[in-house]
C-alpha cells in the first residue's frame, strides 16, 4: 500500500479580520507522487504550504507528516529535516554571511560533521549550476541566483519530499530550464505551486487547484496565444 507523506484533513484557516482562507481543505501526497498546485492569487496556496510546514496553525483540522500527527512544534521540527521547503521569496531562506554557510546550514542541523556538510553544500551548488559561488555574499546576488541558492539549501539536505512555492520566480529562461532538468531527475515526492502551466506540466504528474478554500481536481487546457520571446522580437503563436 502506498504510504502518505503529507496529509491535511479538514483544514480551516482565516487571518484576523479577513474572510476564511481555507475551509474543509483535504490533501494527501503519497511517496514518490508528484503534484502540481495552481489557483488564482489570494486563493491560499502559500497559506496551505505554511500550514503543512508548521509555520501557521490551522483553526481546525489536522496535519500528518510521514504518518505522524503534528501535535507540537517539536514534531514539526523533526519532520522539517525530511522535507525540503522552498519559500516563494528567497530572501526568507538566506540569512548567513556566505552562500556556502547558507547551503551547509541544513546538513549541519541534520547532525552531519562540518566537513560532510560542506561537501553536501558544494555538491548541491554544482547541481543548480552555481559551482564557484561558495564565498559569494547572498544579498549581493541577483534574484534568480538567490532562488537557485535557496534550492541548493534544500537539496543539500537530501530530503524525502520537496515542497516548492513558485520556484521559477525571478529565473532566467536558462535557469528555468536547468530547474526543470534538475526536478525531472529527482525521484522523491513533491508538491509544486506555480502560475506557469508549462512548468507544472514538465515537472509534475498530477494537477490540482485551490478554489473556494478547498482542493479540486485540476486541468490545464491547451490554447494558442501570441507572444514575444525575451530574446526575440517577432510575435508568433503555438
Amino acid at each position: 500500500m502506498t504510504r502518505a507523506v503529507i496529509e491535511l484533513t479538514d483544514i480551516e484557516f482565516a487571518f484576523p479580520d479577513r474572510d476564511i482562507c481555507l475551509s474543509g481543505l483535504n490533501f494527501r501526497l503519497n511517496e514518490r507522487e508528484k503534484v502540481g498546485l495552481f489557483g488564482p492569487n489570494g486563493a491560499g496556496k502559500t497559506t496551505m504550504l505554511h500550514i503543512l510546514m508548521g509555520l501557521l496553525a490551522p483553526q481546525r483540522g489536522h496535519v500528518r507528516l510521514f504518518g505522524e500527527t503534528m501535535v507540537n512544534g517539536r514534531a514539526f521540527d523533526e519532520s522539517r529535516l525530511r522535507i525540503g521547503f522552498l519559500f516563494q521569496n528567497a530572501d526568507d531562506q538566506l540569512f548567513c554571511p556566505t552562500v556556502l554557510d547558507d547551503v551547509a546550514f541544513g546538513p549541519l542541523n541534520q547532525g552531519l560533521s562540518r566537513d560532510k556538510a560542506r561537501q553536501r553544500a558544494t555538491e548541491a551548488l554544482a547541481t543548480v549550476g552555481l559551482a564557484g559561488f561558495e564565498h559569494h555574499v547572498p544579498y549581493r546576488l541577483s534574484g534568480g541566483e538567490k532562488k537557485l541558492v535557496a534550492l541548493a539549501t534544500i537539496l543539500s539536505m537530501q530530503p524525502e519530499v520537496l515542497v516548492l512555492d513558485e520556484p521559477t520566480t525571478g529565473l532566467s529562461p536558462e535557469s528555468r530550464e536547468r530547474l526543470v532538468s534538475i526536478l525531472t531527475g529527482l525521484p522523491m515526492a513533491r508538491l509544486v505551486v506555480s502560475h506557469e502551466p508549462d512548468f507544472l506540466a514538465a515537472t509534475t504528474d498530477t494537477l490540482i487547484a485551490l478554489r473556494g478554500g478547498r482542493i479540486v481536481p485540476g486541468r490545464l487546457t491547451p490554447h494558442a496565444h501570441v507572444h514575444v520571446h525575451e530574446e526575440g522580437d517577432i510575435p508568433h503563436q503555438h
